[in-house]
């Protein structure tokens, strides 16, 4: 289920909100530029759907906010525990970095957990099936998959060049609790 956590960034033991309000996650979340909204994943992915394929079901969803955020570029990712590279990508997204374009992302099956790390809190946004989030360029985060990773997302960009990370080099995500301990 989605679940918002805001903890200090000095101390993840320390939990300053918790919720798993979609609108409470709204509000929270808005205060730091960041933009989440409930849609409705309504077409099932059947378990070899390419990236073309998911990219059909959700056309419509995908031109609206497109047009409406000036968006140039989009693509899917899709990760499962049978995923070659999937703990080299866990690695990859689990450093934390910042990019020079929005990232948005709209879960269509499975979940992932966002840490945005603004102003002193860590924000851990799990994210599941029916989630968007956009957040802004700039904004310090990384996400991560699960050991046992089951998500597909679709990717939208200002960027022709689509994802592109600059790394911190921060080892802050060491510190905070996976997603596996997210519940």
């Amino acid at each position: 289920m989605t679940q918002l956590t805001v903890y200090a960034d000095t101390d993840p033991s320390r939990v300053l909100i918790e919720t798993r309000a979609a609108a409470e996650i709204a509000d929270v979340l808005s205060d730091i530029g960041v933009a989440f909204e409930r849609w409705d994943a309504a077409v099932a992915l059947a378990a070899d759907a390419g990236p073309d394929d998911v990219l059909k079901a959700y056309d419509a969803q995908v031109k609206r906010l497109m047009e409406e955020g000036g968006y140039k570029s989009v693509d899917v990712v899709r990760v499962n525990p049978g995923h070659p590279d999937r703990a080299a990508l866990r690695q990859k997204f689990l450093a934390e970095h910042t990019h020079d374009d929005d990232e948005v992302r709209f879960f269509v099956e499975g979940a992932g957990a966002f840490y945005l790390h603004v102003e002193g809190r860590v924000y851990r946004v799990v994210c599941e099936r029916n989630d968007l989030l956009s957040v802004p360029a700039g904004t310090t985060h990384w996400f991560d998959t699960g050991e046992n990773p089951h998500f597909c997302a679709i990717r939208i960009f200002t960027s022709p060049d689509g994802w592109v990370g600059n790394f911190t080099g921060d080892d802050i995500a060491t510190r905070f609790p996976l997603f596996e301990s997210a519940a």
